[in-house]
């Protein structure tokens, strides 16, 4: 494909989510008048995907300058990097299938732009400012975290004293994590290991690791897609909530010899360990809906293993002494948006739309904000599942006088 091709087709496939974004769209339009961003240089790291193409257009649109960078090194898709770059006018360091070395690399180059603030997604930029001791740190602002793992981080940075600013935990706002983890995560991922494999999910076991909110979209899409469901869970209440919410819970080690597809996300490291490769039926499915590849042990696996090959894209067969041949999907990383194009736009609408007004409101408040991390003000999370309603056509039923009157008093009970 030619680099002009590859432009065009980038900008086709962003067009093609903008028309599912509309709260997105309308965060926009209100931006192009009123420009709350102008002057305001922020650095993104996210999956550079259609969606965040989405985002960052709408960033534009309010004044700011942007720079991007992904946030995994198999999530880019490269028409749309493309596009942003040569259409689009937004400096993008991203490329599908880059090193390791070139993705912090590539971090590097978007803080050589120095931003304002940080839109992250796993806390790398982040984590990687505070363990150099950046020159850059003292004129960051603020930033935005998009992820449970990057969350998870923070807090240890906060607990730790670490954190030099801080940080709206946008994966907490409940427009965030109860859409786009669970219906979000749900059918991409279940969408990543059919176009991997081409397997029938009907009939088979399909082991579940975690039951947090991406767990649970995962759960319930891989059953109504026929599958039996069991749930390794090391939270008693999330492990209380499977059993009653119908599905088989276990230990790895009770559930290894059963399954037929695993999928771990935990935000957690060894989900899937030394101990469990073994046991494993000859054939089993292996792949993680986790942001860090750590939640199969690989390096373990590839220790066990006596030959490791490529058998289709986006999947790898491990044979095991025993003869067996367990199949890894995309090499342990996130299988959505490496075997697949990750979450819907529509449900991108709303996380995406947490990012852009909590943004907004960090740049026009300027809010006087410990370093810490930080929920999403109630009324940006209100604001986004209203606006998401109205470009639904759903109407929410209004409160009467006498209800609202109701609701603040205390001296009425039980009638007589």
């Amino acid at each position: 494909m030619s680099p002009s091709d590859q432009v065009d087709r980038g900008r086709q496939r962003i067009l093609w989510a903008h028309r599912r974004m509309p709260v997105v769209q309308a965060i926009a339009r209100r931006w192009e008048v009123d420009r709350p961003l102008q002057g305001v240089a922020i650095g993104a790291c996210l999956h550079v995907t259609t969606e965040t193409a989405v985002l960052a257009l709408a960033l534009q649109a309010g004044g700011a300058r942007v720079a991007l960078c992904a946030s995994n090194p198999l999530s880019t898709q490269d028409e749309v990097a493309a596009a942003l770059r040569d259409e689009y006018g937004i400096a993008t360091f991203a490329r599908r299938g880059d090193s390791g070395q070139q993705y912090y690399d590539n971090i590097r180059s978007v803080l050589a732009t120095l931003p304002d603030l940080i839109m992250d997604d796993g806390a790398d930029v982040i984590g990687l400012l505070h363990s150099q001791k950046s020159a850059g740190l003292s004129r960051i602002l603020a930033a935005t975290e998009e992820t449970t793992t990057g969350v998870n981080r923070l807090r240890a940075m906060q607990d730790q004293g670490k954190l030099a600013f801080p940080v709206i935990a946008v994966n907490d706002a409940h427009t965030k994590h109860l859409f786009d983890n669970r219906y979000g995560t749900g059918q991409s991922t279940m969408d990543a290991i059919v176009r991997a494999t081409n397997v029938l999910v009907a009939g088979t076991t399909v082991v579940v690791a975690g039951y947090g909110w991406c767990g649970r979209g995962v759960a319930a899409r891989a059953r109504g897609m026929g599958a039996r469901v069991c749930v390794v869970e090391v939270d008693p209440i999330r492990a209380l909530e499977a059993a009653m919410d119908g599905f088989q819970v276990m230990d790895m080690a009770g559930a290894a010899p059963h399954g037929d597809i695993f999928i771990t996300v935990t935000g957690n490291t060894g989900v899937i360990r030394r101990e469990h490769f073994p046991a494993m039926k000859d054939s089993a499915i292996l792949c993680n809906s986790g942001h860090f590849n750590v939640e199969i042990d690989l390096v373990e696996l590839k220790e066990l293993a006596v030959s490791v090959r490529p058998v289709r894209e986006h999947v790898e067969e491990y044979r095991l002494p025993s003869g067996k041949s367990l199949f890894v999907l995309a090499q342990g990383r996130l299988v959505n948006l490496a075997a697949a194009e990750g979450h819907p736009a529509e449900v991108m609408d709303m996380s995406f739309a947490n990012q852009a007004l909590v943004v907004e409101w960090l740049a026009r408040e300027r809010p006087q904000l410990a370093p810490a991390v930080v929920r999403v003000p109630e009324s940006i999370d209100r604001a986004v599942a209203r606006l998401k309603l109205e470009a639904m056509g759903i109407p929410l039923e209004p409160l009467t006088e006498k209800q609202r009157a109701y609701m603040r008093s205390w001296q009425e009970g039980t009638t007589a």
